[in-house]
């Protein structure tokens, strides 16, 4: 049995005043459910998707939906957490859930409200994705963990800041068209370039313009086995998909490439039967864009080392070979912790299906997803192709 994605909505990311974790959870679940032409009543499971950490006093959301939707209530209910890719994980538990046959219907997900916790503060929270024992000191919270990876890659290939560069400018263009995004200005590549008083030095050789935002939002989707799926008035199927823990400590581990990442794409390429050149685009996980650079040669895109020119030779570009981030990632789009894995199934949802608007890469009609946990600790894979 292969689970379908039926319907999803999609709030805007950023700085969401007057909005707590409850009114996004609801605003979203509400579109799903509407979207997918699904009754509350009808739903078997929820899934949710929230890491928190600190970011909110309340906690145990796994209820939170049935606040604002009453056919809810009595539904089991679960909230999942697996640092950055806590969205993903909810996604590939409805899946489960399904492909288990215990239930028809699945509503998953993933929300983050990150901006009312003060900046100070939020370092540290996200450092908690990291192995305290070891990396609890690392000067500049999360963003100071890629700076060391990003470090220890140039000391062994060399400047690649370029290619950092670039990256950064495509996926900043890309997001211009993408209505939900944080950030929609195309910022060129010689400002991402180029230390500046608007673009410093943030940690390690990472600039401002290599991290991803802090942001508020939410996503949800509606899956369905594929029986249900085929009588809706659209359905994606999750071809196929997996995941691929790896060690926490930094130290257990060579960190001028992402074992992980490459395990969870080697595995989901082959359960669907398919090779790298089969996919019309990938949305990836750019929460720094040494990471976006090091995912492509994870993923076989670029021998080691040579991830930067993916990038430089266009092939990543929207209308490259392979198109990646073409919703402009986590980069542009932001990253609401628990809501970007949700929200990356929903952008290639909507790429397979045509229906991704200014987004749209032309033709697109196959897409992979790599969502990552703490530095590629916890590593999803996805791989969706439209039915109807």
């Amino acid at each position: 049995m292969t689970a379908c994605i039926v319907g999803w909505a999609h709030s805007p990311f950023g700085k969401l005043e007057g909005e707590d974790v409850e009114s996004l959870v609801a605003r979203v679940a509400e579109g799903a459910l509407k979207d997918s032409g699904v009754a509350p009543e009808d739903v078997d499971a929820i899934y949710l998707g929230w890491y928190n950490g600190g970011f909110s006093k309340q906690d145990f959301g796994s209820s939170l939906v049935m606040n604002s939707v009453d056919g809810l209530r009595f539904k089991p209910s679960t909230r999942l957490e697996n640092a950055c890719a806590t969205g993903s994980a909810a996604v590939h538990q409805g899946a489960t859930f399904l492909e288990a046959k215990q239930g028809r219907v699945v509503l998953v997900i993933g929300v983050e409200k990150m901006t009312a916790t003060p900046g100070p503060e939020i370092g540290g929270i996200l450092l908690q994705a990291s192995y305290l024992k070891e990396e609890a000191d690392v000067e500049g919270g999360f963003a100071g963990v890629f700076g060391q990876i990003c470090n220890g890659y140039f000391q062994k290939y060399g400047d690649q800041s370029d290619g950092l560069a670039a990256i950064a400018a495509k996926n900043h263009k890309n997001g211009c068209a993408n209505p939900y995004a944080q950030m929609r200005k195309d910022l060129g590549y010689d400002f991402c370039r180029n230390v500046s008083e608007k673009n410093p030095l943030v940690a390690g050789p990472l600039k401002r313009t290599d991290c991803s935002l802090v942001s508020d939002g939410a996503a949800a989707l509606v899956l369905t086995d594929a029986e249900t799926a085929l009588t809706m008035p659209k359905a994606v199927k999750l071809r196929s998909r997996a995941q691929v823990n790896d060690y926490l400590p930094m130290s257990k581990r060579d960190m001028t490439g992402l074992d992980g990442c490459a395990r969870a794409w080697d595995q989901a390429l082959n359960k669907a039967g398919l090779g790298l050149d089969d996919l019309d685009f990938a949305e990836t996980h750019d929460c720094f864009t040494i990471a976006e650079m090091m995912q492509y040669e994870a993923m076989g895109l670029a021998a080691p080392g040579k991830g930067a020119q993916a990038v430089l030779d266009g092939v990543t570009l929207k209308d490259g070979k392979l198109p990646v981030n073409p919703s402009g990632g986590l980069k542009s789009k932001g990253h609401p912790i628990g809501a970007t894995g949700v929200s990356m199934h929903v952008m290639t949802a909507m790429q397979v299906r045509g229906d991704a608007g200014d987004m749209q890469v032309k033709d697109a009609k196959i897409g992979g997803i790599f969502n990552m946990g703490g530095a590629a600790v916890a590593n999803y894979c996805s791989i969706l192709e439209a039915v109807r």
